[in-house]
């Protein structure tokens, strides 16, 4: 007679627990979740976004082009998704409001060190609606922050910044403050992400 024994169970990877929780947090402020190729045409990384033909982004040092398909790239950023998203929203006939998280990965042609690599994940939000303000979008942070590190006390602050596809730009800036925050990151600023209000050049491009 043989026993059967319970085999080891294995354990998420950091990256997908990460995405999963992510989710779930912005799920429950309404947001859904849509993904995107990672062979992207240069119309949906790059035009479509408002990222203009002489752009450094686009020079061969920042992206990984596609030999055998002139015209495509490994995304170097997760926000065609963005146009992609509203682009199927529109052709269904649902019109904004429009509340979409966009997690993935991407890839830059970029020398790598502590901070860059060249191949790494994003998470991205899309939020699209009449009633959509810079307020709006640091009150969703503040609120996504304190969620993901638990209830612990967390500030963010905005930093003027320019991107081709948001208009006005911004940096954010994430602190955790008290006792109850790790003391690594304890009233560290730490920069965490590029924000703003999607710019009407690429809501334009996407049929909106």
């Amino acid at each position: 007679m043989t026993r059967s024994l319970d085999p080891e169970r294995g354990h998420l990877h950091p990256i997908s627990s990460l995405v999963r929780e992510a989710h779930a947090i912005f799920h429950a402020m309404g947001f859904e979740l849509a993904e995107g190729p990672l062979l992207e045409s240069e119309w949906y990384n790059f035009d479509a976004l408002n990222v203009p033909k002489d752009h450094p982004a686009r020079d061969m040092q920042d992206t990984f082009f596609i030999k055998d398909e002139p015209g495509y790239v490994l995304r170097t950023h997760t926000s065609p998704v963005q146009v992609r998203y509203m682009e199927a929203k529109r052709k269904a006939g649902t019109q904004p409001p429009y509340r979409v998280i966009v997690p993935g990965k991407v890839f830059r042609n970029e020398a790598t060190d502590m901070t860059h690599e060249a191949e790494f994940f994003q998470i991205e939000g899309l939020a699209v609606g009449e009633d959509v303000s810079l307020a709006q979008l640091k009150g969703t942070l503040s609120r996504f922050f304190a969620e993901l590190f638990k209830g612990a006390s967390v500030e963010i602050r905005f930093r003027p910044s320019f991107f081709p596809f948001v208009e006005p730009g911004v940096e954010v800036d994430m602190r955790v403050v008290g006792e109850s925050a790790p003391e690594k990151l304890r009233d560290k600023w730490i920069e965490m992400m590029g924000a703003g209000m999607v710019h009407p050049s690429v809501l334009e491009n996407a049929g909106v």
